[in-house]
């Protein structure tokens, strides 16, 4: 146990400090500060003693200087039952200071607010992270605190053992700062790396991109498994993003038993998917590839029941995604049918009741799944991937339609081309290869992940013939160009009016004349989704 006699408190996020100081107080501790925080601690009744008091020095240089002094991490470092230390901090008038509470320059806020780069430079913190740091090493015998969270916490714990606080705890702290001075440096980091180099000019994918990449997550929950039972998983989320953003880690769990790896993989798919569309879209997931996707001018009961009826097989044991609220009709529709999790902008409370029926069903609620939502705008939306000894990193395909070209004799009526750009925003989210075969605002037949497109196609049709649906009259959407005619040959066999595909094969002219032969209209948009 370490008791506290002497806390040095200099804060950027002044939440909770003038109370905690006055407990500290209380119990007779000695206060010393700096700057704003000297000032708010002082107008709430606290007494200080002002740095420049412990270091002999004034602050200097616009406050660049405050703490960088031996008196206070002389006084931070020196370890107390060190004969040869004790010593020469004797000789050398060095006062033991036994509790930190700082928090940092908000860099990562300034940052994102579009700063200039001297804007930038001056909220770089060195005094408090170096506070930090010296006594967080120290934590046999000084407590470093950081999270305004915890003030509470250790106020209890020092007035039940007489103004102490433990060995556990003062290392729980010291974790905690190691933890928020890496992210810290991080972010300054990527910040600096990602500036523009003045040769190239090249801004936007330098920021995304910066020479040396450095992260840092946090662990939301450790899962029972990853993707088969022998392998140890746990679930992090990324600590810049901003609570109030639409993620899945964000996301709130209001019933059912704990999410799983391939649970929290499908989720993902399923959000990203639903937030395409703006009339009421039924989503169905499974092993991370879209099995039935419905839109209705009507209702999302409507939806569903199209979703479902492209693949009701596949979608037992999946996930189910809806980017409007769940309703008592649906919710009734929903009791017995079997599902891992769904996932919602918001639950009518008797729909809620009606879900929470069912035991082990996970229920999420995820803000903003609507697109009609305003959300903030994210300045690098960056994709992860681990690779044998290292990792891919690229920006999320959010790329979209700029011109889309009739490259047939024949344009697209007005029905068809709504449901070809339906059937494309599905194929963006399905595992290439991949061919989706829509009709009246549903999904008719997905073929996905196949080594060739023509696979993909038959599947499609295969698929939409086992559910009992017709491929007449539906559109079909290609994720990246035909190689061959023999998709379009296989297409007009089985009925299709029109195709949407990105064009840039070899053969498009003989792709082109295929589609002519047989009437079907054709659209080129000049971009493709591979999802890998």
């Amino acid at each position: 146990m370490a008791k506290i006699k002497r806390a040095i408190i200099s804060v950027t996020d002044k939440t909770g400090v003038p109370e905690f100081a006055k407990e500290l107080a209380a119990m007779g501790v000695e206060i010393i500060s700096t700057g704003g925080t000297a000032r708010a601690l002082e107008e709430a009744g606290v007494d200080v003693i002002p740095i420049s008091d412990v270091t002999g020095f004034p602050e200097m240089l616009d406050g660049r200087v405050k703490t960088l002094h031996p008196k206070i991490h002389g006084g931070l470092l020196g370890i107390r039952d060190n004969k040869a230390h004790a010593e020469a901090m004797r000789e050398n008038g060095i006062e033991a200071i036994d509790m930190v509470v700082v928090n940092l320059y908000a860099f990562e806020d300034t940052v994102k607010g579009g700063a200039t780069l001297a804007e930038a430079i001056e909220n770089i913190d060195i005094g408090g992270p170096s506070m930090l740091r010296s006594a967080a090493k120290n934590h046999a015998f000084v407590a470093a605190v950081t999270d305004p969270g915890d003030y509470g916490c250790i106020l209890e714990e020092m007035k039940s053992s007489g103004g102490e606080v433990s060995d556990c705890t003062r290392l729980a702290l010291a974790k905690k700062v190691f933890a928020l001075t890496a992210r810290y440096d991080g972010a300054i980091s990527n910040y600096l790396s990602s500036l523009p180099d003045e040769k190239s000019g090249d801004s936007e994918k330098a920021w995304c991109f910066p020479s040396t990449y450095t992260f840092q997550f946090e662990k939301v929950q450790d899962l029972r498994y990853g993707e088969n039972p022998h392998q140890p998983a746990a679930f992090y989320k990324n600590p810049a993003i901003d609570p109030g953003i639409s993620t899945l880690a964000n996301a709130e769990k209001l019933h059912g038993k704990e999410l799983s790896y391939n649970n929290i993989l499908d989720l993902s798919a399923c959000s990203g998917l639903v937030k395409e569309f703006t009339d009421p879209a039924a989503i169905l997931i499974k092993h991370n590839n879209p099995c039935g996707v419905a839109v209705s001018k009507k209702d999302l009961v409507e939806a569903y029941e199209k979703a479902l009826a492209c693949d009701s097989t596949s979608a037992f044991g999946g996930i189910f995604g809806f980017n409007t609220e769940i309703t008592e009709e649906l919710a009734v529709m929903l009791k017995p049918v079997f599902f891992e999790a769904i996932i919602a902008p918001s639950f009518n409370p008797a729909a809620l009741d009606i879900l929470k029926g069912k035991k082990n069903l996970r229920i999420l609620k995820m803000a903003a799944l609507d697109y009609r939502e305003e959300q903030p705008e994210v300045r690098c939306r960056a994709e992860l991937r681990t690779v044998s000894g290292g990792f891919l990193i690229q920006e999320a395909d959010t790329g979209s339609i700029s011109e889309l070209k009739t490259a047939t004799d024949r344009d697209p009526t007005e029905e068809e081309l709504e449901d070809l750009l339906f059937a494309w925003r599905v194929g963006k989210h399905v595992k290439s290869n991949v061919i989706v075969l829509a009709k009246d605002g549903s999904t008719v037949g997905i073929g996905a992940g196949q080594m060739s497109r023509i696979d993909s196609t038959k599947i499609s049709v295969m698929k939409a013939e086992s559910a009992g649906l017709e491929v007449k009259g539906s559109v079909l959407a290609s994720d990246a160009f035909f190689p061959f005619s023999d998709n379009v040959e296989l297409a007009a066999e089985n009925g299709v009016t029109a195709i949407i595909q990105p064009g840039g094969s070899i053969r498009d002219d003989e792709v082109i004349a295929a589609a002519n032969k047989h009437g079907i209209a054709m659209v080129f948009t000049g971009i493709r989704h591979f999802r890998h």
